[in-house]
């Protein structure tokens, strides 16, 4: 395992004892973990927080076998030891990665197919909050549910991480964005951040607001991560040969659909998860961001919407912002 830094045997991460409120989380001494085959050992920039993180602190979302009970899905860093199979010459590169588990600590390992290169002068903090929407909107909205330019798609929850990455994707795709917001202000927001339309579900119904847009054709395609009675709705506002795509189930993990409408009109309904699959899945998706996607990241025309950092000992502040719903785009820890 080639290496040039002096590495400490212990670090900070944050962690909980048993599932709770925010307020669970904590520092906790753990050992630095070390680079197994074909991994790369991270000295942690900063790590994203996201809402899976939230599921398993509240103990509904365990980590997939042989991952860290340390919570983080997405860090970026500067790559401190590699294991075996790993040239060493990424050795002092800044990456950011994706993540099973193991991000909220000072040092986290990462499947090196899974990480991608920092361009110089990008924000570190920035970094971080890329690897787990990028990954998530790329593989459901453009890969399962095959958008292409010209195409309209239904994404709820506009403003959170998940929907201002599929705002920007969209928008550099040539791809109508129609989004979901629980206020004006947060339609206005993403309005601001290029989404097409914006509907206040609280003040509207989203489904004939989706009509009206559309002059009753319906979208492409609708990214969900709402579930429960959503799903029928998000069928209403489907045309023909339409693709639905569920993520989340916020509401409930069971709905009530018409299979005969389902069959008329030609409708795909689909869905995945993207923590437990294989590193191999994972390292196909970042090879085809690093081709189609990443080129507009160096360039600086694709950066995360950023809300608001913390430090690392803050998690617990993180997750209460984003369980309170008020955060525009992505929240961040940083070390």
């Amino acid at each position: 395992m080639p290496q040039r830094y002096s590495i400490p045997e212990r670090m900070t991460a944050v962690g909980f004892d048993a599932p709770g409120r925010a307020e669970v989380l904590k520092p906790v001494d753990r050992t630095v973990p070390q680079p197994m085959e074909n991994e790369v050992l991270i000295k942690v920039a900063a790590a994203g927080v996201n809402r899976p993180d939230i599921l398993q602190r509240r103990g509904f979302y365990a980590p997939p076998p042989g991952i860290s009970d340390i919570p983080g899905l997405e860090v970026s860093g500067e790559v401190v030891a590699v294991g075996a199979g790993v040239d060493g010459a990424m050795i002092g590169q800044k990456v950011c990665a994706l993540l099973a588990g193991g991000g909220y600590a000072e040092y986290a390992v990462a499947p090196v197919g899974q990480c991608l290169a920092v361009p110089a002068g990008y924000d570190m903090a920035e970094a971080a909050a890329l690897p787990e929407t990028l990954f998530t909107v790329w593989s459901n909205l453009f890969e399962r549910a095959y958008v292409v330019e010209g195409d309209t798609v239904l994404v709820h929850g506009g403003t959170s991480g998940i929907g201002t990455m599929a705002i920007s994707l969209c928008r550099l795709f040539g791809i109508k964005i129609i989004v979901t917001c629980g206020s004006d202000d947060k339609c206005a927001a993403a309005l601001n951040l290029g989404a097409t339309h914006a509907i206040n579900y609280a003040a509207s119904d989203f489904v004939e607001a989706v009509r009206d847009i559309t002059d009753g054709k319906g979208v492409q395609a609708v990214l969900d991560m709402v579930g429960g009675d959503y799903v029928p709705r998000n069928l209403a506002c489907m045309a023909e040969d339409g693709r639905h795509v569920s993520i989340a189930t916020q509401r409930g993990v069971k709905a009530e659909i018409s299979v005969l409408d389902v069959m008329q009109r030609r409708l795909t309904l689909t869905g995945s998860t993207l923590r437990p699959r294989p590193i191999v899945f994972k390292t196909l998706v970042a090879e085809e961001l690093s081709r189609v996607v990443w080129p507009f990241v160096t360039e600086g025309k694709l950066r995360p919407v950023m809300d608001r950092a913390f430090p690392l000992a803050e998690a617990a502040a993180a997750h209460a912002r984003m369980e309170a719903g008020e955060h525009v785009g992505k929240i961040v820890l940083v070390t």
